[in-house]
């Protein structure tokens, strides 16, 4: 068993703050969208920022959740072609893969960048915040994503990934159960029983 080193466990620590988030914005959402409801339905009143703070939350869940899903390997991905390559094929595909993400963003971070003074002046109309505490985000999605694309990288390019590491899809929970139930415990084999 390996020990995990410190920024192992700092890199984790993250990542599970990212995912504390994501919750905390999908109950921030629940609460303020069924609260809103109920307040206008039932006495014909309503939290004005409700609305605007929602939606501010689903931006903000979009973006971490594409971090944490990142990370998880959890984004949809084909690997149709990729599992039948030979070993130098599957390294160039995953190094096209990874460049052009990279590629991808450098241009949200640099995007983000050229939006930034126009975001800061821009005031939302009923919370009253700067935009760029919304949109900033992009910040910090494009520099996270990026550094793990620059690390995988530099595993492919120093020789420290393993064949399975190149292809880049996580089958899917309902594939995953089902290869590891036993064979007598299979839908199929369970309905002609």
């Amino acid at each position: 068993m390996s020990r995990k080193t410190p920024m192992q466990t700092t890199i984790n620590a993250f990542f599970k703050l990212l995912e504390f988030l994501v919750v905390a914005c999908l109950v921030a959402m629940v609460i303020m969208v069924f609260g809103n409801v109920v307040l206008r339905y039932g006495f014909n009143s309503g939290i004005s920022i409700s609305d605007e703070m929602s939606r501010y939350c689903f931006i903000w869940l979009t973006y971490i959740g594409a971090m944490v899903a990142m990370r998880e390997k959890g984004h949809l991905g084909v690997d149709t072609l990729v599992r039948r390559l030979s070993l130098g094929g599957k390294k160039l595909c995953f190094f096209l893969s990874e460049i052009l993400m990279l590629g991808c963003n450098v241009l949200f971070f640099w995007g983000t960048w050229k939006m930034h003074d126009l975001q800061v002046t821009n005031i939302s109309v009923v919370v009253g915040i700067s935009m760029i505490w919304i949109y900033g985000i992009g910040y910090v999605t494009a520099a996270v994503m990026g550094i793990m694309n620059l690390h995988k990288l530099v595993l492919l390019l120093t020789g420290r990934l393993a064949e399975s590491d190149l292809v880049m899809v996580v089958e899917s929970e309902d594939q995953v159960g089902l290869a590891d139930m036993a064979p007598e415990t299979t839908p199929e084999v369970r309905g002609r029983a």
